[in-house]
């Protein structure tokens, strides 16, 4: 059974499933709906139009489905919606989308969101990333899968990063990521590959070589930005490991870290 606390408030049209539970002090409003199994701590606040899918589990002080900090929001009945089995630590706060972004602001599946992550309006974040503390989205950043955020991590408006991608401590990431990069550095610079993390998913060597040679064309070989990009292109339909190459430069706008 749905087990709220005496001293939450929840709204009377919000929709939650049989077996979601509400700490103590929690407030949840009229447009929001949490899904099955999801665990909602003490003193959060869900507001908006707010979906939360099955197997959350929400810690205490949490901040989801406010406004966007744009001024140009006109109270329009914009989104957050949040997918299965995520972890969102304490003093998160995600907004709702905007009219003039996509309307919405999106998280996947699986997702490990440490304390005081802030998701600001229109992000879109994939499934199985690890957001560590105080890494801070700015409006409409695109997240791909496997993706880790270090600590204080801050990712400039409009930006990209691509699957498996990690970012190191206080990275200022003002260009886009490109699939497997590790960026670093206050405006963040290409550091290599994030090779330990994909042997940890099960990526062969020769897989791990492949996805070496990309980088060597982007990185190493002196090409300018779109020669190089032309001869990743060629390749990327090579295996199912460099495809995603494709799949970022088809929407990546604001050139790459380099």
């Amino acid at each position: 059974m749905t087990h709220i606390h005496p001293t939450a408030i929840v709204h009377p049209k919000a929709e939650l499933a049989d077996d979601v539970s509400i700490g103590a002090y929690s407030m949840i409003g009229e447009h929001v709906r949490i899904g099955a199994g999801t665990q909602v701590g003490p003193h959060v606040v869900i507001e908006g139009h707010t979906d939360i899918g099955a197997h959350n589990r929400i810690f205490q002080f949490a901040s989801l489905g406010a406004i966007p900090q744009d001024m140009k929001y006109k109270d329009e009945p914009t989104r957050l919606i949040i997918g299965d089995h995520n972890t969102i630590r304490e003093f998160t706060t995600f907004n709702l989308g905007t009219v003039t972004g996509i309307g919405e602001t999106r998280i996947g599946n699986h997702n490990w969101i440490m304390a005081y992550v802030h998701l600001a309006h229109d992000c879109v974040v994939g499934n199985h990333t690890i957001f560590a503390n105080n890494a801070s989205l700015a409006g409409h950043v695109t997240i791909g899968d496997w993706v880790i955020l270090g600590g204080f991590s801050l990712v400039h408006q409009f930006c990209i990063i691509g699957d498996h991608a990690m970012t190191a401590f206080a990275a200022g990431v003002h260009k886009d990521v490109p699939p497997y990069v590790m960026a670093a550095g206050y405006r963040a610079e290409p550091k290599g590959l994030n090779t330990e993390g994909m042997r940890r998913r099960g990526f062969s060597p020769e897989q791990i070589e492949n996805v070496r040679g990309i980088y060597k064309i982007l990185y190493r070989q002196g090409l300018g930005y779109e020669e190089a990009k032309a001869k990743v292109l060629e390749l990327a339909d090579s295996s199912p490991e460099t495809i995603v190459f494709k799949d970022f430069f088809e929407v990546s706008a604001r050139g790459i870290v380099r």
